[in-house]
Formats: C-alpha cells, structure tokens, sequence
C-alpha cells in the first residue's frame, strides 16, 4: 500500500500541512559546469538530479567506492586512467537506481537567447537559470529541497536565499522548502550530477570541432550516450527520465557540428 495520496480536487496550491500525505518530498542535487563570466568558454551547463530517497543511489555509490578502495573526488575535467573506472560505474549506479530524474540546461552566453533573456550579471543569471532549470523539475503537489554545490560568491550574492523566496513567489506555494550548499568533494550525488553535465557539455563542444577529444572524456560520453540510447545531445535529449535541453541560438556551428543550420528554440525546457 502506497503511502502517498492523490486527490485531483485538491489544488496543490491549497495543500495545507495537514495533507502531508498528499504531498510529495524531492531532494534535487545541483551543480553546474563552465562559467557564466569566461570569455573564451562559452558555454554553461547546469544540472540537477531529483530523487525521494538518496539514500538508495548513495549508499550504492559508497558500495561501490569500498570495493574498489577508491576514495578521491571524481570530476568530469579530471578524468584521468585512474578514475575512469569508477566514473562509470557511479553512471551504472545512476541507471541502476529507480524513481530518479535528470534535469539539464545548456546554453551559450553569445546565444541570442541568453543575451535577450539574462541579466548581465553573471551572478543573477546564474540564479535565472536555476530557476528556469527548478521549474521544469517541479511536478505537482511537490516540494523539492535543494543541495546545490559550494560555489564562492561576492558577498552581496545570496542565491539561498533568493533562490528559495524567487521559486516560491512565482509558483505561488511553498515549492522549495530550503537550499543549502556543499563542497562536492563531501557529496557523492553532486559528483555525479558533475560527471553528466561535463559529458553533455564536451558532447556540445566536440561536435562544434571546440576540443580536439580527450579519450577518457569521450570514454564516459560514449558510455552515457549508450545508457540512454543517445547519439548525441546537440539538439537536446528527452526520455522518461532525463530532461536535457541545449540551446541552439549560439551560430557557432564548428567544424564537427552535425548540421550547417542550426535550429532557433527559445523556448527552454519542456516539463
């Protein structure tokens, strides 16, 4: 028997805390890779891995790290012969686990979307971003918790704070129940969420001939795209559980790009 329980009469906006029952509970774990400031990379990924319970992925991960005595934190950008191995296992790990939903947005800082679109700040629509990324994972009569990973910012920069007040505003219910940052080298989950979104972003950056393709980088690539039946994440990606979405206003076609037109979709993530 479920514990949960849906009434479709109840508007999720009039849940009260009495109706805990009816109320779903998500922890989404964020990270992001490249920078919204650089100059010469272009391009900003973020990433987010929602779950009930992540005790299950983590303690499959933890498993999986006493076994091969392996210890270190993994980093799509330190791939090395050392770390590969248990880089894909923690992929298989993800695959393996069920009720678990990924959620990515890409996007360039020279596309014409992200210029119409986000504040010049890079701070602020780094902020947006989340946003726009945690309102496509929101699902009805949910309330998600955000671990997102430590990031320094300026001290006038207070994205728990923001994040958490802004989601919630705009969904007119309390959505976000809380956000709080870790240093990806004490999280599993985060290091994980780090090792899809630096795939997907070096997929975008080797078809556009920006990488020459470093074999251990394209190694967990080929493995990803192999879990999720993907040949590429150009034009974005979607199934049951994955939600990856790249935008294609950069007019930055490459030599390795698939096409010579590249498609205009201003609209975002789909939920």
């Amino acid at each position: 028997m479920s514990f949960f329980k849906f009434n479709k009469e109840i508007k999720t906006e009039d849940l009260k805390l009495s109706d805990y029952d009816q109320i779903w509970t998500k922890f989404c774990f964020l990270d992001e890779t490249g920078s919204l400031s650089d100059k010469t990379d272009q391009y900003f990924t973020i990433g987010i891995l929602k779950m009930s319970q992540p005790y299950y992925l983590q303690s499959k991960l933890y498993f999986e790290r006493s076994k091969a005595r392996f210890y270190d934190e993994v980093k799509f950008n330190k791939l090395s012969k050392n770390n590969i191995g248990f880089a894909k296992i923690a992929v298989d790990a993800l695959f393996e686990t069920k009720s678990v939903w990924f959620y990515s947005y890409s996007i360039s800082t020279k596309s014409d979307y992200y210029i119409k679109n986000f504040d010049k700040n890079p701070w602020t629509a780094y902020e947006q971003i989340t946003l726009k990324l945690l309102g496509t994972a929101l699902a009805e009569q949910e309330i998600m918790v955000l671990i997102a990973d430590y990031v320094t910012t300026p001290k006038d920069i207070h994205f728990e704070v923001n994040t958490k007040k802004l989601f919630n505003v705009s969904k007119k219910r309390l959505a976000l129940a809380g956000v709080c940052r870790f240093d990806s080298k004490s999280n599993d989950l985060i290091q994980l969420v780090d090792l899809v979104i630096g795939a997907i972003t070096y997929d975008i950056k080797f078809k556009k001939g920006l990488v020459s393709g470093s074999k251990y980088k394209l190694e967990l690539l080929d493995h990803l795209k192999s879990k999720l039946g993907a040949t590429s994440f150009l034009k974005s990606f979607k199934n049951h559980n994955f939600n990856i979405f790249v935008d294609k206003t950069d007019h930055l076609n490459g030599l390795k790009a698939e096409n010579n037109t590249m498609e205009t979709n201003e609209e975002g993530l789909s939920s």
